[in-house]
């Protein structure tokens, strides 16, 4: 391809469709004086004639070209040369390709200005003109384009290079949500129950914090089917955490009755706590599917996690994970369940404050003391938030599914197929797993002390299994998985309960401290058997002294007071009165107020 065919195939690629009409008619109407010109013997006389005729018409050529002058046709005829190339008559024979822009504006001037429009910051345009004009009078320049090239310039970058005035404005994020194209998903392939997507919502409207009493903002972790875009469970708490997630878990399997194939969920640091996804990487435990899979009887310090049987709760349930690429948002369905959720039920709540600064409702607002009067102050607790959740998601399954024609989100729900799902097994699977190290006052775990007779003497690693919704306990396993025992939540003892304790306190500290000795006497009788006679007699004695002075000191001299527990002061005093009159406690009460009531 030689040069001339070259440009004449870009001239036909890039030259508008405007110029290529104008071109088009200026040949025409050539051709038209070639032929008025031939069945003429004055050729100048002609040339005026045809001018004047065609500045005087109305026809489509004039509309296009509008007057013209003889000189004008002499001069695009010289412009063909004789070649029939309607291109070589494009008005100023200059064109633009789609990554260019004809502009008296020159490089340095379009960097300075560019690197002002597409800072971080966001500049506006007009104060990035100011700015350019400014530098390029300090750096001397004598000729200042207006601010109308400037603005034309922008706004033609902004039209054709959009991707890249969005990356440099708002960032990769906007990039992906704004400009970047998306797959579409075909949700009519799926079953009820084949995959849930999760997620965790921040409510935009305040609760009552149940520990406080105060008003607060709590997390709604949510289970949605994809197929039926149906919420099949949810649960909310004050904040997202794996209590909150595997309770929202539990409540979907239940109102599905069946297990499900896949779980896409958020990235967040909760979702990925070991207690759900430890044994199964993020596409999924290759373990059989199922309620009633079995754990793994065979464990190893030496191993890793998953090789414990620290599998974690999709991997005992037989559900794969896929974890959202953070910040894609689209991706996850859920994501326009929650934005339904808070038009169609949120902004209906007089405790509503918006998502954001932005759209916060009006009494919020400073100086508006109309909304202020007029705002109903009720906010709804725990439960009560629950209920009204409840009854918009009937109203919500009521409405046309959009994965399935003619159907409801109910009626798709409805034709999963149930598996009958074991509560009590369902319960049993999602028992927590953690590898603990035995101490001196049992399991320390969560902040607090577990404790079991049977842990006495023990001081190695064991596994405990606990339940997120009952702390009270936990089971404690041997690393090759035999069962131990059940700890018990060891409770906190008053400081000073022989002194300022009640008889429930008194009576709670001598338990531990009897539980103590009874524990010590069991390991000097077990040692017995590897000492001599002596060393026998030694312990026996040393056991005596330190039991005969620590038990006098703690229990003897408080068993000679007031055992009894009295359901007032005056049934107190009447009964020591009986046993004890010089109590001291008789005179200390004839002094009160109470006493003078009563008996004066």
């Amino acid at each position: 391809m030689n040069d001339y065919e070259k440009r004449n195939k870009d001239m036909v690629e890039f030259t508008p469709e405007k110029s290529k009409k104008i071109a088009l008619a200026r040949l025409d109407l050539l051709n038209q004086w070639k032929e008025f010109r031939r069945k003429s013997d004055n050729k100048l006389q002609a040339d005026y004639d045809f001018v004047n005729l065609h500045n005087t018409s109305n026809s489509h050529l004039f509309e296009i070209l509008g007057k013209i002058s003889r000189g004008t046709l002499h001069r695009w005829k010289n412009t063909l040369n004789g070649i029939e190339d309607y291109t070589k008559l494009i008005p100023q024979y200059k064109y633009a390709k789609a990554d260019e822009y004809r502009t008296c504006l020159t490089d340095e001037e379009i960097k300075i200005f560019m690197g002002l429009l597409l800072h971080p910051n966001r500049l506006c345009i007009g104060k990035a003109i100011a700015l350019t004009k400014y530098k390029l009078k300090e750096q001397g320049q004598s000729y200042i384009p207006a601010d109308i090239t400037f603005r034309k310039y922008a706004n033609w970058f902004k039209k054709n290079n959009y991707d890249k005035w969005i990356l440099a404005r708002d960032g990769e994020k906007a990039l992906s949500d704004k400009v970047e194209p998306y797959i579409k998903r075909d949700a009519s392939l799926l079953e009820v129950g084949d995959i849930l997507v999760a997620d965790g919502h921040v409510l935009n409207f305040n609760v009552i914090n149940p520990f406080t009493g105060k008003p607060t903002r709590a997390t709604l972790v949510g289970f949605l089917d994809w197929k039926s875009t149906a919420l099949v469970g949810y649960e909310i708490m004050l904040e997202e955490n794996t209590q909150c997630i595997a309770s929202a878990l539990r409540n979907a399997i239940i109102n599905l009755d069946m297990i499900p194939k896949i779980v896409y969920q958020d990235n967040g640091r909760a979702f990925r706590a070991k207690y759900f996804t430890c044994g199964s990487g993020s596409v999924g435990s290759k373990r059989k599917r199922g309620v009633f899979v079995g754990e793994p009887n065979s464990f190893s310090n030496d191993k890793g996690f998953t090789e414990l049987g620290f599998n974690g709760l999709y991997s005992k349930l037989g559900i794969e994970t896929v974890f959202a690429r953070p910040y894609n948002a689209r991706a996850k369905v859920i994501e326009r369940f929650f934005k339904e959720f808070q038009e169609g039920f949120e902004k209906l709540l007089p405790s509503y404050v918006g998502s954001s600064i932005d759209n916060k409702p009006a009494y919020l607002m400073r100086n508006e003391k109309l909304h202020k009067t007029l705002h109903n102050d009720y906010i709804p607790t725990l439960e009560e938030t629950i209920k009204m959740i409840d009854m918009w998601l009937n109203f919500k399954n009521s409405q046309p599914c959009p994965n399935a024609p003619n159907k409801t989100i109910a009626e798709v729900l409805e034709e999963r197929k149930k598996q009958n799902v074991d509560i009590n097994l369902l319960d049993n699977l999602m028992l927590a797993t953690e590898v603990k190290t035995i101490q001196r006052n049992g399991i320390r775990f969560l902040n607090c002390n577990y404790f079991d007779e049977r842990l006495y003497g023990f001081k190695s690693k064991i596994l405990i299994k606990y339940n997120l919704f009952d702390l009270t306990s936990i089971k404690v396993y041997t690393t090759k998985g035999e069962y131990l025992c059940t700890a018990k939540r060891v409770t906190e003892t008053h400081p000073m309960a022989k002194l300022l304790g009640t008889v429930t306190d008194f009576e709670d500290y001598k338990q531990k401290i009897v539980k103590q000795r009874k524990l010590r006497k069991k390991t000097i009788n077990a040692v017995k058997e590897y000492l001599s006679n002596d060393e026998v007699k030694y312990l026996e004695t040393k056991m005596i002294e330190e039991n005969s002075t620590h038990v006098q000191s703690e229990f003897k001299e408080r068993s000679k007071g007031v055992q009894k527990i009295f359901k007032n002061n005056s049934e107190k005093y009447e009964y020591l009165i009986k046993t004890n009159p010089d109590d001291k406690w008789i005179e200390n009460f004839k002094q009160t107020k109470e006493y003078r009531l009563l008996y004066e």
